[in-house]
């Protein structure tokens, strides 16, 4: 029994290392930073305050910070983090936090031969793979037990950000649900086969504030749309199946943002 048990955790940790490996490769390969700051640019002056909730390996934590805001990062998952504060340095806020609904605890569910998909989000987690081929091979053997604490928790403590990047694998509109306040502009990940939860995320911000949307496809790093759409036109949008698309980024603006002002 003992031998088995040494095998299996040989085996994930070999896993998680070839993971991290492969993810390394997707979000630092070379290029990729300056055109997440040409993405981010508009949404981020120096001194602003941005939060990474689901920070992964800090690409977008690290891009913020090189437009000189001052970054708030959450990742649970420890190995994740200890990459993540290697390679972003020791110039951003990194709290080994989840965020949800309500403070408190959680059990993370992680896939040890991709930890990026680690989820509080059991439901998502249950369904996914029979909706998206993407995810059908996937399995969630190991749990976390992780602290968890809300956008509103983060806000009366480090002030109001000026952006909010959510990607945290189904979870986005709990997220989201812990958050009382209109901030200027966010973005939360959609996925095929769970828009349902794109969806639960547009109707939050609706309670919160007068939002326009636009979206990211994948990890490309520039607008899909030449404009921004209503509340309605990007559920419209959601309905029809988002074109299609494996997944990408919903970004929300608040009416009254510098950048929507050409398009009104």
């Amino acid at each position: 029994m003992r031998h088995c048990a040494k095998h299996a955790a040989l085996k994930a940790r070999w896993l998680s290392t070839l993971g991290i490996a492969r993810s390394l490769l997707i979000y630092w390969r070379p290029g990729r930073q300056r055109g997440l700051k040409k993405l981010y640019q508009p949404f981020l002056s120096p001194g602003a305050l941005a939060f990474d909730i689901g920070a992964h390996l800090g690409d977008r934590s690290a891009a913020f910070h090189a437009l000189g805001a001052h970054v708030v990062a959450l990742e649970p998952h420890p190995l994740l983090a200890r990459w993540c504060r290697r390679m972003i340095g020791d110039g951003v806020t990194l709290l080994p936090l989840a965020a949800g609904k309500t403070p408190g605890h959680a059990e993370l569910a992680i896939n040890p031969a991709n930890l990026t998909v680690s989820t509080l989000a059991d439901q998502w987690r249950e369904q996914i793979g029979r909706h998206n081929a993407g995810f059908a091979h996937l399995s969630w053997g190991e749990r976390e037990r992780v602290d968890v604490t809300t956008l509103d928790a983060l806000i009366a403590q480090y002030g109001e950000p000026a952006f909010i990047k959510i990607d945290v694998e189904g979870f986005e509109a709990d997220v989201l649900a812990g958050l009382s306040l209109p901030v200027a502009a966010l973005s939360v990940e959609f996925v095929s086969g769970a828009l349902e939860v794109s969806h639960a995320c547009v109707e939050r911000l609706s309670t919160l504030g007068d939002y326009r949307y636009n979206i990211v496809v994948g990890e490309q790093r520039h607008f899909r749309w030449s404009g921004w759409k209503s509340e309605a036109e990007v559920h419209a949008w959601l309905t029809a199946g988002a074109e299609g698309l494996a997944s990408g980024d919903i970004y929300a603006c608040r009416t009254d943002h510098p950048l929507l002002s050409s398009s009104f």
